[in-house]
Formats: C-alpha cells, structure tokens, sequence
C-alpha cells in the first residue's frame, strides 16, 4: 500500500478549484458576485471563445488596497467574514476566500485594482502558481480581474468543456441572473467583440421585462407579500404562459439565486390547481428573509440553501403566490389578444349569506381601457339569477352595461364552441366548456372541503362491467365514495350498479363518469384518490360535469355562465392551465377595421 503523504499545495489548489470552477460560467458567477459585495454600480463582463480563452470582470467597487493583492489570490482569505457566528449570518454573496485561488491554480489570472483614495492602481498576476509581485498598473477606480486560458494546466479539465456556444450561452444565464439579482446595477456582456446584453440600472418591473421579455411581464401578475421578517416581491406568469422546461423559473434568497427544493416544492403547489401537470411555470421571485434564518454554506456553488424553518417558509410562498395566482392579494396585467384578465371572487355560501363577492380587475395595457372593480352583495347577485330565465333572448345595449358585469352579456354562439359576449370595453369570448370546467371544479373543491357533497340519485341505475379486481376494490370503499357523492354497490363479480352521482355531475354521461373513476380507482386506490391526488380526482370529474362542445345554449344559459366566472376564483384558466376567455377591445376592433381613417 502507497505511503500517506501530504499533497503540494499547487494540487491542493487544483482539487480544491475542481469543485469552485466547473467552468467559465462559475468563474464568471464568482467574479460577478465579488464586484457586487465591493459595491460596484456598473460591471463590464468581457469573454472570448466562450469565456474559455479570455473573462475579465470590470467594475467600479471599492477596490483592493496594494498591500492586500497577494491576500486576494490567497487561499481562505476573505474580508467578508472573520469567525463562526457571522459565517451564520452572512449578508455577502461570497464569504470562503476560495474564488480568485481556485481560478489562479488552473488559468492564468491577472488582478488590477484601485481602492478609493489611492494615488494610483496596482497590479499583480497569478499563472498557475504562487502570486507574482504587485506591479504599478493603470485604472481608474474600481477592479478588473481577467481570467485567461481556463484549465490551461490541467488538459483533463479542458476536455470536458463544450462548444465555445454552450460555454458562452451558461456565461449569458449568469449575466442575465445577477442582472435580475440588481436592476440597481447597470451590466454589459460582450462576446468576441460584439456587444450582446446591456442592462442600464433601472427599476425591478424594467429589469424583468429586459431580461424575461415583454411577453412574460404582460403575462405575469405581480407578488408583493410580507409576513413578519419574510418579505416575497417579482412577478409569476398565468399559466397560459408555462413552458416546456424550467429556463424560465427565477429564484433569489436574500439576492442570491437558488434552486431550492423547498422553494421550488412550495411554487409547484401554488400553480397545481391551475396548470397541466406536464407543463412548468416561469416567474422571477425575490425572497427575503433574516441571514440567520438561512444557511448558504451547503453547497460549494452556493446554489443551494437550507432554512431554519423550512414549513413556514414553504407555507409562506406556497399562499403568496397561490393569492397572487389567484387574484386576491395581486391585480393582474392584461395583454390583449394574449392573456385574460382574472378576477377573485370567493362563492357565495351554501347558507346564501351576505358575504360581498369582488370582482377585481388589474392594470391594463395602454391600448385598452381598465375594468373598474365592483363589488356585488351575494344576495343581489343571487337575484340575478334567477331572472335570467325571465331575459328576452337579447344583449342589453353597450351603454346599459356600465361596469357591472365585467364579462358583459351574451350575443351568441359560435360553432357550439365559443361564447361571445358583449362588455363596456368591447367584445369577450369564451371557451364555453374550459370556463365551466372551472367552475363546476371550484365547486367540487368546495363541497369535498365541507365534507358536503350533494348527490343526485339516477332514475335508472347504470351497470358497468369492470375487472374482478376494480369491482372487490369497489366493494371495499363504498364508504369513501360515498363521501365524493358516488353510490356504486357491486351486483355481481364483474359488475357494479351507479345508483347515484354527485348533483353537480348530474348532467354527464354516467357510463363514462363511472369508467373513469374505476380507472382512477384501479390506478391510485381510492385512499389515494380522496387525499394526495384530491384536486386530479375532482379535476377529472369536473370535466366530465362541464358543458359539453357543440352543446346549443341559450342566452340565458350563457349569461348564466359568464355569472358563474365573475363569481368564481382563477376563471381566467381552466383546470389544465389553458386559457377560458379573452378580451378584445373597441379600439382593437376599430384599428382592425380602420374606422377613422
């Protein structure tokens, strides 16, 4: 067996860097986050070949005394912390002293910098190996570190790097992410001479749109939440704007960005209700808390993080963005032909009492006039109702609408899909059976939380044959299916009679609610069913409850309907995340037209 010996420092550094380095782009990261702690207003990134051949980081920060130079390329020397209790609180984005060694034992590293007041700027360089002399050098203020040739003394580490494209495009993410973690800041990113980002400093909503799109920024309803010492502010997309991957889902901890599990757990649940499971959302968060009531020291990109109190910060952003979401703690933007407005509305109670349903509207684009909330008294509400039966089969006109009813009033059906209404900013359509699969969802949700689930009793049961094996299951949870509304007793070994369903199901086809449920029962259990997977249980059953395509409704049945949203929570989207209606205004319609030219 070799003999135990103690490594060269140079190799200690090599390893220790393996773990820091992974690549230009985690250079870059810590080069970035450097000039931020120093204070820099304005940070200049220059690559070449990816970030590969040439990175150097220009700000305008603090800078670095001459004398302290060697201690900068040195290994765990750090001004960020000095003992164990601030390494539990630490405020910074780095606190190791790790970086600049790291990088100075594989690649050629070069440190100028001038600290405020210094007569002139110094210098030193690192190739590899221990620092050279501090040199006189020409600077202005601020710091510059270039990183060249990466991985030059260790070929094995150099392979594994990719295309000078995909090298390049992680160096861009991490631009755009400390962009996104300081609109205060102002960034530029060039690329083998080209310009190709340029954020100025500006305000939070302008450094999103820039950095995001103008597309997420009008799809997005704002979170502005606190509770005690935590604090949640950004912008999460409707779900009409989810995306295939996760490319769109930022972040940030006390200013740095994360991928938490906790974090990302909690925001998964917030959209569950209204996106389609294959389907991810995208926002740009900003969570503040207290540093002691975080660790950022478990992981060596610090990309990870551990809270003391991990349930209260899950439940914290799981209801502030669920309220966002929702409508009743954010105001929605409105992009016009894009994304539909929502609206929070709690339902009346089962009692009919008095409590107030809002209607709330957001902010809207500049092309197009904002709805003014409302607030209705469930009472009048209920009223109206029931004189729908009693409406002449006609729209009331324009100046009639007021802004009582942001939906307006039915005009007709197209092609026994679509529902087009009639408000005072214009014309609505709908997505007839979407909207009210969101509807009959909602409540389904509401009667199995009351643990009241009205039933309707069929006339004639129906039989359905089924496996042995769904038919005993079947027989063995009677009691629990009872509690979602459904009678179903088995009458033979692979038969099973529906005897009753739940009433707001009362006009689906029994035959294939029933299949389904087995389906679902044969496939989770039905312990299953009515506990984690709750929501894809009602889900399900909504759509079977939903009024079907191609079914010819009446004015009053529509305008019904078009109540029903305004009254209902997240009618803008349906239970898979899609779109349920859309709003077109007049002035859209008469630049379509051209009227007034």
């Amino acid at each position: 067996m070799p003999a135990i010996q103690v490594l060269p420092d140079i190799l200690i550094s090599q390893i220790a860097a393996g773990e820091v380095v992974e690549r230009p782009a985690s250079a870059l990261k810590e080069l970035i986050e450097n000039s931020l702690d120093a204070g820099a207003t304005k940070i200049d990134i220059r690559l070449e070949q990816g970030g590969a051949k040439l990175l150097a980081v220009q700000d305008d920060g603090a800078g670095i005394v001459a004398d302290e130079l060697p201690l900068a390329l040195a290994r765990h020397a750090t001004s960020k912390i000095g003992a164990l209790e601030e390494l539990e609180r630490v405020a910074s984005l780095g606190f190791r002293g790790e970086a600049l060694a790291s990088m100075a034992s594989v690649a050629r590293v070069s440190l100028a910098s001038r600290s405020r007041g210094a007569a002139h700027a110094s210098q030193i360089e690192a190739e590899g190996a221990a620092p050279g002399q501090v040199k006189p050098a020409a600077l202005s203020g601020g710091t510059t570190v270039t990183v060249a040739d990466l991985f030059f003394n260790t070929p094995a580490r150099r392979k594994f790097l990719k295309s000078e494209a995909t090298e390049y495009a992680h160096c861009a993410e991490v631009v755009r992410r400390m962009a996104l973690s300081r609109p205060d800041v102002a960034f530029t990113l060039t690329h083998n001479g080209r310009a190709q980002l340029r954020y100025p400093a500006q305000a939070l909503d302008a450094r999103i749109g820039a950095v995001l799109g103008e597309d997420f920024v009008a799809a997005a309803v704002s979170v502005n939440e606190e509770a005690g010492p935590l604090n949640l502010k950004g912008m999460a997309a409707l779900p009409a704007y989810s995306k295939s991957g996760r490319d769109a889902q930022y972040v940030f901890v006390n200013g740095r960005f994360v991928r938490d599990k906790v974090v990302a757990h909690a925001l998964r649940e917030a959209y569950r209700d209204i996106l389609h499971h294959d389907r991810h959302p995208a926002y740009a968060l900003f969570f503040t808390l207290p540093p002691e009531g975080v660790d950022v020291n478990v992981h060596p990109a610090k990309t990870e993080v551990r809270f003391r109190d991990s349930r209260g910060v899950h439940q914290f952003l799981f209801h502030a963005v669920e309220r966002a979401l929702s409508g009743s703690a954010a105001q929605s933007r409105e992009a016009v032909h894009q994304m539909p407005a929502t609206y929070n509305s709690p339902l009346p109670s089962r009692e009919g009492g008095e409590g107030d349903i809002v209607r709330q509207a957001g902010p809207y684009e500049s092309s197009a006039p904002a709805q003014s909330s409302i607030r209705l008294q469930a009472r009048e509400a209920l009223a109206f109702y029931e004189t729908l039966s009693r409406e002449p089969d006609v729209a009331p006109a324009a100046e009639e609408l007021a802004h009582d009813y942001p939906l307006g009033f039915a005009l007709g059906q197209l092609h026994g899909v679509y529902v087009l209404a009639q408000n005072a900013r214009g014309l609505v359509l709908v997505d007839m059976h979407a909207a009210h699969e969101r509807v009959v969802y909602e409540k389904l949700k509401c009667a199995f939380d009351a643990k009241r689930v009205p039933t309707q009793t069929l006339l004639i049961p129906v039989t359905v044959t089924a496996d042995e094996r769904d038919v005993a299951a079947i027989g063995d949870s009677q009691e629990a299916l009872a509690g979602i509304g459904f009678d179903i007793h088995p009458i033979a070994a692979n038969t099973v009679a529906v005897r009753a369903v739940p009433a707001l199901l009362k006009d689906a086809d029994p035959l294939a609610l029933t299949r389904d449920l087995l389906r679902e029962v044969r496939e989770y259990g039905v312990s299953r069913l009515v506990t984690e997977r709750r929501n894809e249980l009602l889900g399900t059953l909504a759509c079977h409850g939903a009024v079907r395509a191609n079914r010819k409704l009446s004015i009053p049945e529509m305008n019904a309907l078009l109540r029903e949203m305004e009254a209902t929570e997240r009618a803008g989207q349906c239970n898979h995340g899609r779109p349920t209606w859309f709003q077109v205004s007049l002035a859209d319609l008469d630049k379509w037209f051209r009227r007034g030219e």
